[in-house]
């Protein structure tokens, strides 16, 4: 059986497509006593809270009706922003020659945290220009977006 997110992201995303938007991601988590379905939008012309809306609204009676979250919870809609996560393969894909960042479990060479352009993965590895490093020691993975600093 499939989990709760994969569950609700084949329910949410027609209907999110449909309205001109990109079902980015879904993550159910549980902070504190509540739980909270996340769901992350995306377009070529970037997410406003009014896009939120439109997205919450078409999706709120579908998830209800399914139900599939058998638990209170909260739902959010929001953009999965410039610094995007990346959880899934294909949003690697999407980054392949991009600058990305990788928190660690361990540090490498005193580092908890590299930034690199993106030259390939596969489900054990993940490999910058010249590094190569074991997926299992990557805690999270976001593209990376020079702030100005």
């Amino acid at each position: 059986m499939a989990n709760i997110e994969e569950r609700v992201e084949a329910l949410v995303s027609t209907p999110i497509t449909d309205l001109g938007y990109r079902l980015y991601d879904v993550l159910y988590v549980k902070e504190g006593k509540d739980y909270f379905l996340r769901i992350f939008i995306d377009n070529s012309t970037g997410i406003s809270l009014e896009d939120c809306e439109k997205v919450n609204n078409a999706i709120n009676d579908l998830l209800d009706n399914a139900n599939i979250i058998k638990e209170q919870y909260f739902l959010e809609v929001s953009s999965c922003g410039v610094e995007k996560v990346l959880r899934k393969d294909w949003h690697l894909t999407e980054c392949v020659g991009e600058k990305i960042t990788l928190s660690l479990f361990k540090p490498i060479d005193g580092k908890k945290e590299i930034t690199g352009t993106l030259k390939s993965f596969d489900e054990n590895e993940i490999v910058l220009e010249e590094l190569s490093l074991e997926r299992k020691n990557i805690a999270l993975i976001k593209k990376y977006y020079d702030w100005g600093n």
